[in-house]
Protein backbone atom coordinates (compact mmCIF):
# COMPACT_ATOMS: atom_id res chain seq x y z
CA UNK A 1 0.00 0.00 0.00
CA UNK A 2 0.81 3.80 -0.38
CA UNK A 3 1.87 5.55 2.36
CA UNK A 4 -0.94 7.68 3.78
CA UNK A 5 1.23 10.81 4.53
CA UNK A 6 2.48 10.46 0.70
CA UNK A 7 -1.01 10.44 -0.86
CA UNK A 8 -1.73 13.35 1.33
CA UNK A 9 0.96 15.57 -0.30
CA UNK A 10 1.30 14.46 -3.76
CA UNK A 11 -2.58 13.42 -4.41
CA UNK A 12 -2.05 14.65 -8.24
CA UNK A 13 0.90 12.67 -9.09
CA UNK A 14 -1.09 9.45 -7.21
CA UNK A 15 -4.40 10.11 -9.37
CA UNK A 16 -1.50 10.24 -12.34
CA UNK A 17 0.12 6.92 -11.49
CA UNK A 18 -3.24 5.04 -11.03
CA UNK A 19 -4.24 6.95 -14.40
CA UNK A 20 -1.04 5.51 -16.19
CA UNK A 21 -1.59 1.94 -14.60
CA UNK A 22 -5.60 1.84 -16.09
CA UNK A 23 -6.59 0.98 -12.20
CA UNK A 24 -9.11 2.65 -9.97
CA UNK A 25 -8.53 4.39 -6.57
CA UNK A 26 -10.34 6.94 -5.20
CA UNK A 27 -7.61 9.68 -3.52
CA UNK A 28 -10.46 12.27 -3.14
CA UNK A 29 -12.79 9.84 -1.27
CA UNK A 30 -9.32 9.10 0.86
CA UNK A 31 -8.32 12.91 2.09
CA UNK A 32 -11.62 13.45 3.09
CA UNK A 33 -11.95 10.03 5.31
CA UNK A 34 -8.69 11.13 6.34
CA UNK A 35 -9.53 14.66 7.58
CA UNK A 36 -12.59 13.81 8.90
CA UNK A 37 -10.00 10.96 11.14
CA UNK A 38 -7.96 13.34 12.06
CA UNK A 39 -10.56 15.88 12.96
CA UNK A 40 -12.12 13.12 15.31
CA UNK A 41 -9.18 12.30 16.61
CA UNK A 42 -8.24 15.99 18.18
CA UNK A 43 -11.79 16.02 19.04
CA UNK A 44 -11.55 12.73 21.27
CA UNK A 45 -8.46 13.84 22.44
CA UNK A 46 -9.91 17.36 24.02
CA UNK A 47 -12.46 15.47 25.41
CA UNK A 48 -10.01 12.98 27.41
CA UNK A 49 -8.40 15.19 28.36
CA UNK A 50 -11.66 17.64 29.67
CA UNK A 51 -12.42 14.00 31.22
CA UNK A 52 -9.05 14.16 32.91
CA UNK A 53 -9.40 17.30 34.38
CA UNK A 54 -12.72 16.68 35.27
CA UNK A 55 -11.87 13.29 37.13
CA UNK A 56 -9.13 15.17 39.50
CA UNK A 57 -11.68 17.56 40.34
CA UNK A 58 -14.23 14.79 41.57
CA UNK A 59 -11.26 13.55 43.09
CA UNK A 60 -10.66 17.16 44.70
CA UNK A 61 -14.07 17.18 45.19
CA UNK A 62 -14.14 13.75 47.54
CA UNK A 63 -11.29 14.70 49.49
CA UNK A 64 -12.88 17.83 50.76
CA UNK A 65 -16.21 16.68 52.11
CA UNK A 66 -17.94 18.17 48.94
CA UNK A 67 -20.68 17.02 46.92
CA UNK A 68 -19.62 15.83 43.44
CA UNK A 69 -22.34 14.43 41.87
CA UNK A 70 -22.84 17.18 39.12
CA UNK A 71 -19.36 16.99 38.21
CA UNK A 72 -19.50 13.02 38.01
CA UNK A 73 -22.66 13.36 35.83
CA UNK A 74 -20.39 15.77 33.16
CA UNK A 75 -17.41 13.18 33.14
CA UNK A 76 -19.96 10.65 32.44
CA UNK A 77 -21.54 12.70 29.81
CA UNK A 78 -18.01 13.48 28.51
CA UNK A 79 -17.17 9.61 28.20
CA UNK A 80 -20.56 8.50 26.26
CA UNK A 81 -19.44 11.72 23.98
CA UNK A 82 -16.06 9.87 23.43
CA UNK A 83 -17.67 6.41 22.88
CA UNK A 84 -19.84 7.61 20.14
CA UNK A 85 -16.81 9.52 18.52
CA UNK A 86 -14.70 6.56 19.00
CA UNK A 87 -17.75 4.33 16.68
CA UNK A 88 -17.67 6.95 14.03
CA UNK A 89 -13.40 6.94 14.24
CA UNK A 90 -13.38 3.21 13.78
CA UNK A 91 -16.32 3.30 10.89
CA UNK A 92 -14.18 5.94 8.88
CA UNK A 93 -10.71 3.93 10.00
CA UNK A 94 -11.93 0.60 8.39
CA UNK A 95 -14.10 2.59 5.34
CA UNK A 96 -10.17 4.33 4.82
CA UNK A 97 -8.35 1.16 5.25
CA UNK A 98 -10.56 -0.80 2.54
CA UNK A 99 -10.09 2.28 -0.03
CA UNK A 100 -6.73 2.22 0.07
CA UNK A 101 -6.13 -1.14 -0.32
CA UNK A 102 -7.58 -0.26 -3.97
CA UNK A 103 -5.11 2.67 -4.41
CA UNK A 104 -2.72 0.52 -7.22
CA UNK A 105 1.55 0.70 -6.52
CA UNK A 106 2.65 3.93 -8.65
CA UNK A 107 5.28 2.96 -11.67
CA UNK A 108 8.79 3.83 -11.72
CA UNK A 109 9.45 7.14 -13.14
CA UNK A 110 11.78 4.85 -15.65
CA UNK A 111 9.08 2.87 -16.92
CA UNK A 112 7.84 3.42 -20.33
CA UNK A 113 4.16 5.05 -20.66
CA UNK A 114 1.44 3.39 -22.95
CA UNK A 115 -1.66 1.71 -22.37
CA UNK A 116 -1.43 -1.68 -23.20
CA UNK A 117 1.16 -4.77 -23.82
CA UNK A 118 1.59 -3.27 -27.25
CA UNK A 119 3.76 -0.12 -26.08
CA UNK A 120 5.86 -2.88 -23.99
CA UNK A 121 9.69 -2.72 -24.99
CA UNK A 122 11.82 -5.43 -25.98
CA UNK A 123 15.26 -4.68 -24.28
CA UNK A 124 17.17 -8.20 -24.39
CA UNK A 125 17.09 -11.36 -26.86
CA UNK A 126 19.32 -14.12 -27.01
CA UNK A 127 19.61 -17.20 -28.65
CA UNK A 128 19.11 -18.14 -32.74
CA UNK A 129 15.66 -18.87 -33.26
CA UNK A 130 15.45 -22.75 -34.71
CA UNK A 131 14.82 -23.66 -37.93
CA UNK A 132 13.64 -26.98 -39.28
CA UNK A 133 14.08 -28.66 -42.47
CA UNK A 134 10.78 -30.77 -41.59
CA UNK A 135 7.34 -30.04 -40.94
CA UNK A 136 7.34 -29.55 -37.39
CA UNK A 137 4.40 -30.39 -34.33
CA UNK A 138 3.18 -28.67 -31.90
CA UNK A 139 3.31 -29.14 -28.09
CA UNK A 140 0.04 -30.70 -27.95
CA UNK A 141 0.67 -33.35 -30.85
CA UNK A 142 4.00 -33.99 -29.71
CA UNK A 143 2.82 -35.04 -26.08
CA UNK A 144 -0.10 -37.38 -27.26
CA UNK A 145 2.13 -38.85 -30.08
CA UNK A 146 5.03 -39.69 -27.20
CA UNK A 147 2.37 -40.11 -25.03
CA UNK A 148 3.95 -37.86 -22.03
CA UNK A 149 0.44 -35.61 -21.44
CA UNK A 150 -2.80 -36.13 -21.32
CA UNK A 151 -5.05 -33.38 -21.41
CA UNK A 152 -8.18 -35.60 -21.65
CA UNK A 153 -7.58 -37.43 -18.90
CA UNK A 154 -6.60 -34.38 -16.77
CA UNK A 155 -10.25 -33.12 -17.78
CA UNK A 156 -12.21 -36.18 -16.90
CA UNK A 157 -10.10 -35.77 -13.21
CA UNK A 158 -10.59 -32.16 -12.28
CA UNK A 159 -12.13 -30.67 -15.59
CA UNK A 160 -9.70 -28.20 -18.55
CA UNK A 161 -7.22 -26.76 -17.68
CA UNK A 162 -5.45 -29.36 -15.13
CA UNK A 163 -3.23 -31.52 -17.37
CA UNK A 164 -1.62 -35.05 -16.42
CA UNK A 165 1.97 -35.40 -17.23
CA UNK A 166 2.99 -39.26 -17.62
CA UNK A 167 5.85 -41.40 -18.13
CA UNK A 168 8.92 -39.48 -19.36
CA UNK A 169 6.69 -36.35 -19.18
CA UNK A 170 6.76 -36.70 -15.77
CA UNK A 171 10.12 -37.17 -15.53
CA UNK A 172 11.52 -34.21 -17.50
CA UNK A 173 8.56 -31.81 -15.64
CA UNK A 174 10.42 -32.86 -12.27
CA UNK A 175 14.10 -32.46 -14.19
CA UNK A 176 13.16 -29.22 -14.78
CA UNK A 177 12.30 -28.39 -11.28
CA UNK A 178 14.93 -29.61 -9.40
CA UNK A 179 17.28 -28.50 -12.44
CA UNK A 180 16.18 -24.60 -11.39
CA UNK A 181 16.36 -25.36 -7.82
CA UNK A 182 20.00 -26.29 -8.13
CA UNK A 183 21.15 -23.72 -10.08
CA UNK A 184 19.41 -20.80 -8.05
CA UNK A 185 20.53 -22.26 -4.70
CA UNK A 186 23.87 -23.23 -6.07
CA UNK A 187 24.80 -20.85 -9.08
CA UNK A 188 22.89 -17.92 -7.58
CA UNK A 189 22.62 -18.13 -3.36
CA UNK A 190 19.10 -18.44 -2.94
CA UNK A 191 17.66 -20.44 0.22
CA UNK A 192 15.66 -23.21 -0.80
CA UNK A 193 12.05 -22.85 1.06
CA UNK A 194 9.39 -25.33 0.69
CA UNK A 195 6.15 -23.28 1.65
CA UNK A 196 2.42 -24.11 2.70
CA UNK A 197 0.35 -24.46 -1.02
CA UNK A 198 -3.09 -23.06 0.99
CA UNK A 199 -2.71 -19.29 2.88
CA UNK A 200 -4.95 -17.11 4.82
CA UNK A 201 -6.53 -13.79 3.44
CA UNK A 202 -4.15 -11.50 5.29
CA UNK A 203 -0.83 -13.37 3.64
CA UNK A 204 -3.13 -13.19 0.04
CA UNK A 205 -3.30 -9.36 1.15
CA UNK A 206 -0.06 -8.79 2.28
CA UNK A 207 1.22 -9.25 -1.26
CA UNK A 208 -1.33 -7.16 -3.22
CA UNK A 209 -3.52 -10.29 -4.59
CA UNK A 210 -6.72 -9.46 -2.60
CA UNK A 211 -8.87 -7.35 -2.73
CA UNK A 212 -8.74 -7.11 -6.70
CA UNK A 213 -7.58 -10.39 -7.52
CA UNK A 214 -10.17 -12.58 -5.39
CA UNK A 215 -12.38 -13.54 -8.07
CA UNK A 216 -9.42 -15.28 -9.59
CA UNK A 217 -8.55 -17.06 -6.83
CA UNK A 218 -9.65 -20.67 -5.71
CA UNK A 219 -11.06 -20.34 -2.26
CA UNK A 220 -12.11 -22.82 0.68
CA UNK A 221 -14.76 -21.36 2.20
CA UNK A 222 -15.05 -23.70 5.13
CA UNK A 223 -11.88 -23.13 6.58
CA UNK A 224 -10.88 -19.54 4.51
CA UNK A 225 -8.39 -20.67 2.97
CA UNK A 226 -6.94 -19.57 -0.89
CA UNK A 227 -4.86 -22.03 -2.61
CA UNK A 228 -1.97 -20.51 -4.01
CA UNK A 229 -1.61 -18.31 -7.22
CA UNK A 230 2.15 -18.27 -7.20
CA UNK A 231 5.00 -19.29 -4.12
CA UNK A 232 5.31 -15.52 -3.83
CA UNK A 233 2.89 -15.25 -1.72
CA UNK A 234 3.74 -17.66 1.54
CA UNK A 235 7.07 -17.36 1.17
CA UNK A 236 6.96 -13.10 0.79
CA UNK A 237 4.45 -13.63 4.14
CA UNK A 238 7.26 -15.33 6.08
CA UNK A 239 8.26 -12.24 7.62
CA UNK A 240 5.23 -10.44 7.96
CA UNK A 241 5.31 -8.16 11.00
CA UNK A 242 8.40 -8.41 11.71
CA UNK A 243 12.06 -6.55 11.48
CA UNK A 244 14.93 -7.57 9.78
CA UNK A 245 18.92 -6.91 10.51
CA UNK A 246 20.16 -4.87 7.28
CA UNK A 247 22.98 -6.71 7.46
CA UNK A 248 21.65 -9.90 6.52
CA UNK A 249 20.14 -8.17 3.43
CA UNK A 250 19.60 -9.19 1.00
CA UNK A 251 17.59 -12.15 1.95
CA UNK A 252 17.12 -14.37 -1.41
CA UNK A 253 14.34 -17.43 -1.39
CA UNK A 254 13.65 -19.67 -3.91
CA UNK A 255 10.89 -21.95 -3.92
CA UNK A 256 8.58 -24.80 -5.96
CA UNK A 257 5.20 -24.98 -5.50
CA UNK A 258 1.90 -25.50 -7.56
CA UNK A 259 0.37 -23.16 -8.61
CA UNK A 260 -3.92 -22.59 -9.04
CA UNK A 261 -5.26 -19.63 -11.11
CA UNK A 262 -9.30 -19.44 -12.02
CA UNK A 263 -8.11 -17.14 -14.84
CA UNK A 264 -12.13 -17.64 -16.17
CA UNK A 265 -12.48 -16.90 -19.51
CA UNK A 266 -13.06 -18.12 -22.98
CA UNK A 267 -11.19 -20.69 -24.01
CA UNK A 268 -9.79 -21.10 -27.65
CA UNK A 269 -6.41 -21.67 -29.84
CA UNK A 270 -4.87 -18.94 -26.80
CA UNK A 271 -5.33 -20.94 -24.47
CA UNK A 272 -5.43 -24.21 -25.32
CA UNK A 273 -2.66 -26.93 -23.62
CA UNK A 274 -0.15 -25.80 -21.68
CA UNK A 275 -0.72 -22.56 -22.93
CA UNK A 276 -2.84 -21.57 -20.41
CA UNK A 277 -3.54 -23.57 -17.06
CA UNK A 278 -5.77 -23.38 -13.84
CA UNK A 279 -2.92 -25.35 -12.13
CA UNK A 280 0.88 -25.46 -12.81
CA UNK A 281 4.23 -25.70 -11.83
CA UNK A 282 7.06 -23.17 -10.91
CA UNK A 283 10.16 -22.18 -8.96
CA UNK A 284 9.88 -18.82 -7.96
CA UNK A 285 12.45 -16.09 -6.92
CA UNK A 286 11.75 -13.82 -3.92
CA UNK A 287 14.11 -10.93 -2.64
CA UNK A 288 14.21 -8.88 0.90
CA UNK A 289 16.30 -5.94 -0.33
CA UNK A 290 18.17 -2.34 0.83
CA UNK A 291 15.67 0.09 -0.56
CA UNK A 292 18.89 1.73 -2.33
CA UNK A 293 19.77 -1.49 -3.90
CA UNK A 294 16.27 -2.59 -4.93
CA UNK A 295 16.61 -1.85 -8.96
CA UNK A 296 20.41 -2.96 -9.27
CA UNK A 297 18.74 -6.48 -7.42
CA UNK A 298 15.88 -6.25 -9.76
CA UNK A 299 18.41 -6.41 -12.92
CA UNK A 300 20.35 -9.45 -11.12
CA UNK A 301 16.61 -11.28 -10.43
CA UNK A 302 16.24 -11.40 -14.50
CA UNK A 303 19.59 -12.11 -15.19
CA UNK A 304 19.34 -15.45 -13.04
CA UNK A 305 15.96 -16.22 -14.58
CA UNK A 306 17.35 -15.69 -18.20
CA UNK A 307 20.53 -18.16 -16.78
CA UNK A 308 18.32 -20.62 -16.77
CA UNK A 309 16.85 -20.85 -20.51
CA UNK A 310 21.07 -20.00 -21.57
CA UNK A 311 21.67 -23.26 -20.05
CA UNK A 312 18.74 -25.43 -21.13
CA UNK A 313 19.59 -23.32 -24.93
CA UNK A 314 16.50 -21.61 -25.09
CA UNK A 315 15.77 -18.53 -27.20
CA UNK A 316 14.19 -15.81 -25.26
CA UNK A 317 13.69 -12.43 -25.19
CA UNK A 318 13.26 -10.07 -22.17
CA UNK A 319 10.61 -7.02 -22.44
CA UNK A 320 9.80 -4.33 -20.14
CA UNK A 321 6.27 -3.16 -19.26
CA UNK A 322 4.63 -0.34 -19.76
CA UNK A 323 2.60 1.43 -17.84
CA UNK A 324 -0.40 0.34 -18.93
CA UNK A 325 0.46 -3.24 -18.55
CA UNK A 326 2.09 -3.21 -14.96
CA UNK A 327 0.42 -5.34 -12.25
CA UNK A 328 -1.28 -3.82 -9.67
CA UNK A 329 1.28 -3.85 -6.90
CA UNK A 330 4.46 -3.84 -9.21
CA UNK A 331 6.32 -0.68 -9.71
CA UNK A 332 8.43 -1.49 -12.70
CA UNK A 333 8.67 -5.35 -14.31
CA UNK A 334 10.32 -7.38 -17.14
CA UNK A 335 8.57 -10.07 -18.45
CA UNK A 336 11.17 -12.95 -20.01
CA UNK A 337 9.32 -14.53 -23.05
CA UNK A 338 9.99 -18.01 -25.03
CA UNK A 339 9.99 -18.75 -28.55
CA UNK A 340 7.29 -21.53 -29.78
CA UNK A 341 8.57 -22.66 -32.99
CA UNK A 342 4.94 -24.03 -33.67
CA UNK A 343 2.41 -21.24 -32.52
CA UNK A 344 5.76 -18.85 -34.24
CA UNK A 345 5.41 -16.50 -31.52
CA UNK A 346 6.40 -15.81 -28.05
CA UNK A 347 5.35 -16.88 -24.84
CA UNK A 348 5.74 -15.27 -21.47
CA UNK A 349 7.26 -17.91 -18.82
CA UNK A 350 8.40 -14.80 -16.25
CA UNK A 351 7.44 -11.77 -14.59
CA UNK A 352 10.44 -10.26 -12.85
CA UNK A 353 8.83 -7.58 -10.44
CA UNK A 354 10.44 -4.90 -7.93
CA UNK A 355 7.33 -4.00 -5.69
CA UNK A 356 9.15 -1.47 -3.67
CA UNK A 357 8.31 -1.04 -0.06
CA UNK A 358 4.66 -1.43 -1.20
CA UNK A 359 4.13 -5.01 0.01
CA UNK A 360 6.02 -4.19 2.82
CA UNK A 361 3.97 -1.23 4.07
CA UNK A 362 0.61 -4.08 3.65
CA UNK A 363 2.47 -6.85 5.91
CA UNK A 364 4.83 -4.89 8.05
CA UNK A 365 8.19 -5.94 7.35
CA UNK A 366 10.64 -3.42 8.47
CA UNK A 367 14.99 -3.49 8.86
CA UNK A 368 16.83 -1.88 11.24
CA UNK A 369 20.08 -0.59 9.54
CA UNK A 370 22.24 -0.78 12.97
CA UNK A 371 20.65 -1.79 16.49
CA UNK A 372 19.62 2.00 17.39
CA UNK A 373 18.48 2.90 14.50
CA UNK A 374 14.38 3.61 12.92
CA UNK A 375 12.68 1.01 11.47
CA UNK A 376 12.21 1.35 7.13
CA UNK A 377 10.16 -0.62 5.22
CA UNK A 378 12.42 -3.20 3.11
CA UNK A 379 11.76 -3.49 -0.53
CA UNK A 380 10.07 -6.79 -2.23
CA UNK A 381 10.89 -8.27 -5.01
CA UNK A 382 10.17 -11.59 -6.84
CA UNK A 383 10.16 -13.38 -10.01
CA UNK A 384 9.96 -16.43 -12.22
CA UNK A 385 12.70 -18.46 -11.97
CA UNK A 386 10.55 -20.27 -13.71
CA UNK A 387 7.16 -21.56 -14.65
CA UNK A 388 7.22 -24.96 -16.58
CA UNK A 389 4.09 -24.84 -18.81
CA UNK A 390 5.55 -22.43 -21.61
CA UNK A 391 8.99 -23.49 -20.95
CA UNK A 392 7.68 -27.23 -21.64
CA UNK A 393 6.44 -26.08 -24.71
CA UNK A 394 9.44 -24.11 -26.01
CA UNK A 395 11.28 -27.44 -25.32
CA UNK A 396 9.64 -29.53 -26.25
CA UNK A 397 9.29 -27.33 -29.86
CA UNK A 398 12.72 -26.60 -29.94
CA UNK A 399 14.46 -29.89 -29.46
CA UNK A 400 11.74 -32.15 -31.71
CA UNK A 401 13.51 -34.50 -34.33
CA UNK A 402 12.21 -35.51 -38.12
CA UNK A 403 11.90 -39.10 -36.49
CA UNK A 404 9.01 -37.35 -33.91
CA UNK A 405 11.10 -37.46 -31.02
CA UNK A 406 12.23 -35.18 -28.40
CA UNK A 407 15.99 -34.78 -27.66
CA UNK A 408 16.86 -33.94 -23.98
CA UNK A 409 18.92 -30.76 -23.14
CA UNK A 410 22.24 -32.15 -22.20
CA UNK A 411 21.89 -30.18 -18.44
CA UNK A 412 19.01 -32.00 -17.63
CA UNK A 413 20.15 -35.63 -18.44
CA UNK A 414 21.67 -36.20 -14.83
CA UNK A 415 18.03 -35.43 -13.79
CA UNK A 416 16.19 -37.73 -16.31
CA UNK A 417 18.82 -40.54 -16.84
CA UNK A 418 17.86 -40.44 -20.29
CA UNK A 419 18.73 -37.80 -23.59
CA UNK A 420 16.02 -38.28 -25.96
CA UNK A 421 11.67 -38.70 -25.77
CA UNK A 422 10.57 -41.78 -27.95
CA UNK A 423 7.23 -43.48 -28.21
CA UNK A 424 7.12 -46.35 -25.40
CA UNK A 425 4.61 -48.75 -26.56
Amino acid sequence: MLDLKFIREHPERVKKGIKAKRETGNVDRILALDAERRKLLQESDALKHERRVLSEKVSQLKKAGQDASEVIEQTRQISQQIKQLDERLRRIETELAQELDRIPNLPHPSVPVGKDASHNVVVKAWGKLPEFDFKISDHLEIGERLDIIDFPRGSKVAGRGFPVYKGKGAQLERALINFMLDVHIQEHGYKEIFPPFLVNRESMRGTGQLPKMEEDMYFLERDELFLIPTAEVPVTNLHRDEILYGDSLPLKYCAYSACFRREAGSWGKETRGFLRLHQFNKVELVKFVLPETSYQELDLLVQDACRILELLGIPYRVVELCTGDLSFAAAKCYDIEVWSPAEKRWLEASSCSNFEDFQARRMNIRFRRTSQSKPEFVHTLNGSGLATPRLMVALLETYQTDEGSVIVPEVLRKYTGFHIIKREY
